[in-house]
């Protein structure tokens, strides 16, 4: 297998906006990421991924650019973003930002020229119908073709209808993408993260969806589409192979069966993606904000069907949580009476499955989903949207809250937990941009950093313990568990080394663990005190690493 620097770093996703304010306003910034360096370098993080800085009317906090050389002016200024990049560079550590290339906001040029006219040049860069040619639907709500008055057609958007798709069929519009990727590769980051990067390739027989079952249109439909691999060959030959660089690509759609054509060796596509195979296991037919039960022999199944996909010749990005989906602990864990534990148990797994490992801001503090007892004190768009649509029809709004606490965005969003003092030391304003999770007193990065016990120092031991041990790396994988309803078991292996990982995914002491015999165990780490009374049995979500000695 090929071994390079970005399967052997770990990254670290921070959402700008609501990581750590340094002005005063409200809002997280340029100059508040460069104040928390040092923090992250004492975590011993590799990669810093942001989400977007750019120039942006905030519709989806971001990811509708209006300028894609330039910075939010609410996150800074592009000498802080220079400093930033130095800062980070002086560190040892990486940086790399968020290409969002499948939509603009409504307010870039290229879009406010394309509506305009039928004839004007940029008229290309978006998709336009005299009439809707299918009956898409958008991710944040609602149908996914918007009327325009000035010219009487129609634009497509899979998200807001401030977000128009970009038409990657016009080759002046990649010529644009690929420029200002090498606007900022030349400024020397390290890489991109690709937002949707899938969905560019659009079906221009434009084919119904089945309503009903959205989750199988992202995968049929919106997903992988006819010139998807040429367009991101194209993207390698005229960008990206120019420098040494990382590239992983959100993946929603992505079936392992298609994983190799982004990321197999030779393919020169991109270096890895991160799937979705677990991220909708909670979600119905309709998708997130209709959920359902998560089954853990399922769960297990999704690493185990991408491992094979892989193989030895593609790569992965492995997360629980991000910037989309719910707090880790809460999701996959206990966020009550186990939440240090639980919260260290799945770090565990993120750390120690073969992929290079992404944390989400937050998860080292053991930070949980908030639950507002509002919808005013949403933010995210999407929420809002499923809100404004319930309420039209009538539905049932307590019940419809309750979901949000389960799977809004917002639950990733809230304010980053600093200390105990007001707004958790994210910021001197009397309000933040979204109220910070009322819990703050108790979690928080000042009494982790006090506490050598804490998560964030487990997640500090596994990160060295990982960079030190090729076998969690690199080595081969198998589950050992035969099907357990709380416990997940796996070996890693390779020539050098091998590990038995045990972890309980539940609230209960668990006795019977397949134990391989006529080997000398030796403990390699534990999120629980070495008892030898507990051989054969896994305290409420403990984890247990074992090395061959």
């Amino acid at each position: 297998m090929l071994r390079t620097w970005w399967k052997e770093s770990v990254i670290y996703q921070i959402y700008p906006r609501s990581f750590n304010d340094s002005n005063g306003d409200g809002i997280g910034d340029l100059r508040g990421i460069i104040e928390k360096l040092d923090y992250l370098k004492t975590l011993g993080i590799d990669i810093l991924w942001l989400s977007p800085v750019f120039q942006s009317p905030n519709d989806d906090n971001g990811y509708d650019i209006s300028d894609y050389r330039a910075i939010m002016s609410e996150f800074g200024t592009m000498a802080d973003f220079d400093e930033l990049l130095s800062g980070i560079h002086a560190r040892g550590m990486k940086l790399v930002m968020d290409l969002v290339v499948n939509h603009s906001s409504d307010e870039h040029p290229w879009f406010q020229e394309s509506r305009k006219s039928k004839d004007n040049p940029y008229r290309r860069y978006y998709h336009w119908q005299p009439k809707p040619p299918n009956n898409w639907l958008a991710f944040f709500g609602g149908n996914a073709w918007e009327y325009d008055e000035p010219t009487g057609e129609y634009y497509l958007h899979l998200f807001s209808k401030k977000q128009p798709d970009l038409n990657w069929e016009n080759p002046a519009l990649r010529e644009e993408v690929y420029s200002l990727m090498r606007f900022w590769l030349d400024k020397g980051i390290d890489g991109f993260r690709m937002d949707v990067i899938p969905f560019i390739s659009k079906r221009l027989d434009w084919p119904d969806i089945d309503p009903e079952n959205f989750t199988e249109a992202v995968e049929t439909i919106y997903a992988n589409g006819p010139r998807l691999h040429e367009y991101l060959q194209e993207m390698n030959r005229k960008a990206l192979s120019h420098y040494d660089v990382m590239t992983v690509g959100e993946a929603p759609g992505v079936p392992p069966r298609l994983a190799n054509l982004y990321v197999g060796e030779g393919r020169e596509e991109l270096n890895m993606i991160f799937h979705f195979g677990h991220m909708f296991l909670d979600w119905g037919p309709k998708g997130k904000f209709d959920p359902k039960t998560w089954d853990l022999n399922e769960f297990k199944g999704v690493f185990n069907t991408w491992h094979q996909a892989i193989g030895e010749r593609g790569w992965i990005s492995i997360f629980l949580d991000n910037h989309d989906f719910p707090r880790l602990a809460s999701r996959w864990g206990d966020d009550g009476l186990f939440r240090i534990e639980s919260a260290k148990m799945l770090a565990t797994l993120l750390l120690t499955m073969r992929g290079t490992p992404s944390i989400y801001q937050g998860s080292e503090l053991g930070m949980t989903n908030v639950a507002f007892d509002r919808f005013d004190d949403y933010r995210d768009i999407e929420t809002l949207n499923e809100y404004n649509q319930a309420k039209e029809k009538g539905a049932d709004l307590d019940a419809l809250l309750k979901i949000v606490h389960q799977v809004g965005r917002d639950n990733v969003r809230t304010p980053m937990q600093w200390d105990d003092s007001p707004n958790a030391g994210f910021t001197t304003a009397e309000e933040p941009w979204i109220k910070v999770n009322p819990n703050y007193r108790d979690i928080n990065a000042k009494a982790v950093l006090a506490d050598p016990n804490s998560i964030f120092y487990y997640y500090q031991r596994l990160l060295k313990l990982r960079k030190q041990t090729p076998a969690l790396i690199y080595g081969d994988y198998e589950q050992i568990d035969e099907g357990s309803n709380w416990l997940y078991a796996y070996r890693r292996w390779d020539k050098d080394g091998e590990f038995y990982v045990y972890l309980n995914f539940s609230s209960e002491p668990q006795k019977g663990l397949p134990l391989p015999a006529g080997v000398k165990l030796q403990l390699f780490i534990s999120n629980y005190e070495p008892d030898p009374s507990f051989r054969d049995t896994l305290r409420p979500w403990e984890a247990r690493v074992y090395q061959i000695a």
